[in-house]
C-alpha cells in the first residue's frame, strides 16, 4: 500500500473478495438467479470490476439505471443479461435492443414505440413490465397489467421477458407496507397465470426483502446495497458474515505547530485555542467529502477531528492526540485503522444521509484500487 500512498494523493481500495463473498450469500440463501446492482458506478466502488467479481460468484444478471451504465458493461466486454431498470430515452431504443439490454416498461405508448423500432431493423426488443405496488414511483398499475400484457401479445418483435416490483419499506422495522406489496405481487402473478399468461423472470426483492423475505424472493432477487457489504438501513442490519468492501484513504500532505489564535481555512470558523498541531489532508468536497461540520478521520489508529472548512481539494484535521503523526503518514476516511473504524453509517449520520449516499456520491477523480 505504500506504493498506492506514493502515487495517489487520496484513493479508494476495493475488496473483490469481499463483493465475492457477499453475492455468494445471496446465490446460496436463495437458491434463485441474482440481479447484482451495479448502477452508479456499482454504488461508488467501480462498476466494471465489481460487475466482473459478481458474476464470477454467481450472479446471473447486472441491473443498471440508465443506458450509459449499461454500455460501459457491453463496451467492457461483459455479455451477460442486462436489465435498464429506469427510463430509456426512446432515440436510445435501436441501441439498447441491438446491445441486447433488457428494458423496463410500463406503458402501452412506450412499448408500442420499442416494437417498432425493434422491427424497424428486425431484432427483438427484451422488456420487463414493472407494476407500481406501492412505490409510487415508475409503474403501471396492477389492475392494468393483464390487459397490458394481452395488448402486448399482439405487437411484433417483443418479448416479455420479465414482470417486477420494487419494494418502498422493505428495510423498515415495520412489515405492514411490504407485506401489503408483496400480496399484491402474489396476486397478480396468480391473476396471469390463471389468464394463462407466463413470465420467465418474476423479481420483487431488493437486499432488505433478500434478507428478512424468502417468500418474495420468486425466481430472481435483486441485490444492490447488501452487495457491498453495507447494510440496508439500522432496521435491517447485515448478518455478521458480511464484510464492507470499500475503503478511502488519504496521506497528510503537511503537519505544523500553530500559535494560539490562529484561524484555519476559509472564514476561520476554527481558531486554536492554544499551540496546536494541524494537518493538512488532499481530500475535499470535490471527492465527495462533505462540507459539514464534526468530520472526523483515522489517524494512527485514533479518531481526530476535522478543523475549519472543508475546501474543494483539502481539509485540516487537529492531531494533538497522534503527537507521532507526520507528513505522509495514512488517513482512513472511512474503513479500519489498527483497532478503530469509520463506517460509512457513521458518516451517514454526520452528513444526514444514508450510507448509499456517501459511497456512491465519491467522486470519479478519486482512483479506485483492487
Amino acid at each position: 500500500m505504500t506504493e498506492v500512498r506514493g502515487r495517489h494523493s487520496t484513493w479508494v481500495t476495493v475488496d473483490l473478495e469481499a463483493i465475492k463473498d457477499n453475492v455468494r450469500y445471496f446465490v446460496d440463501r436463495s437458491k434463485v438467479q441474482v440481479m447484482a446492482i451495479v448502477k452508479a458506478n456499482a454504488y461508488g466502488h467501480g462498476a466494471i470490476p465489481v460487475a466482473r467479481a459478481a458474476l464470477e460468484a454467481g450472479a446471473s444478471w447486472c441491473g443498471v439505471a440508465r443506458v450509459n451504465e449499461a454500455m460501459e458493461l457491453r463496451q467492457a466486454g461483459l455479455d451477460c443479461p442486462i436489465l435498464l431498470m429506469g427510463y430509456t430515452p426512446e432515440a436510445r431504443y435501436e441501441e439498447m435492443i441491438q446491445q441486447r439490454v433488457s428494458m423496463a416498461v410500463w406503458d402501452i405508448r412506450q412499448i408500442e414505440n420499442i416494437s417498432r423500432v425493434a422491427s424497424q431493423i428486425n431484432q427483438e426488443a427484451r422488456l420487463h413490465l414493472k407494476a407500481d405496488t406501492g412505490m409510487s414511483r415508475l409503474g403501471a398499475n396492477p389492475a392494468e397489467i393483464i390487459d397490458l400484457f394481452r395488448a402486448i401479445g399482439n405487437l411484433p418483435n417483443i418479448h416479455m421477458e420479465g414482470l417486477f416490483t420494487h419494494f418502498a419499506r422493505a428495510d423498515e422495522a415495520d412489515s405492514t407496507p411490504t407485506d401489503t406489496q408483496e400480496e399484491l405481487f402474489h396476486e397478480l402473478v396468480s391473476k396471469l397465470n390463471a389468464a394463462g399468461i407466463q413470465i420467465e423472470l418474476l423479481h420483487a426483492a431488493n437486499s432488505a426483502a433478500s434478507l428478512t423475505r424468502p417468500g418474495a424472493d420468486f425466481n430472481c432477487v435483486r441485490v444492490g446495497i447488501a452487495m457491498y457489504g453495507l447494510h440496508p438501513s439500522s432496521q435491517c442490519p447485515l448478518p455478521p458474515v458480511f464484510r464492507p468492501a470499500l475503503a478511502w484513504k488519504s496521506v497528510l500532505s503537511q503537519v505544523k505547530t500553530l500559535p494560539q489564535g490562529r484561524g484555519i481555512s476559509y472564514g476561520h470558523e476554527y481558531i486554536t485555542l492554544r499551540k496546536e498541531r494541524i494537518g493538512t489532508v488532499p481530500v475535499g468536497y470535490a471527492d465527495g467529502f462533505r462540507r459539514v461540520p464534526g468530520n472526523q478521520v483515522l489517524v494512527e489508529g485514533r479518531k481526530v477531528p476535522v478543523v475549519g472548512r472543508v475546501t474543494m481539494d483539502q481539509i485540516m484535521v487537529q492531531l494533538d492526540s497522534v503527537p507521532d503523526a507526520s507528513a505522509d503518514d495514512e488517513v482512513m476516511l472511512l474503513g479500519a485503522q489498527g483497532e478503530e473504524r469509520i463506517t460509512a453509517e457513521e458518516i451517514a449520520g454526520r452528513w444526514a444521509t444514508i450510507n448509499y449516499e456517501v459511497t456512491s456520491g465519491i467522486s470519479h477523480r478519486v482512483p479506485r484500487i483492487y
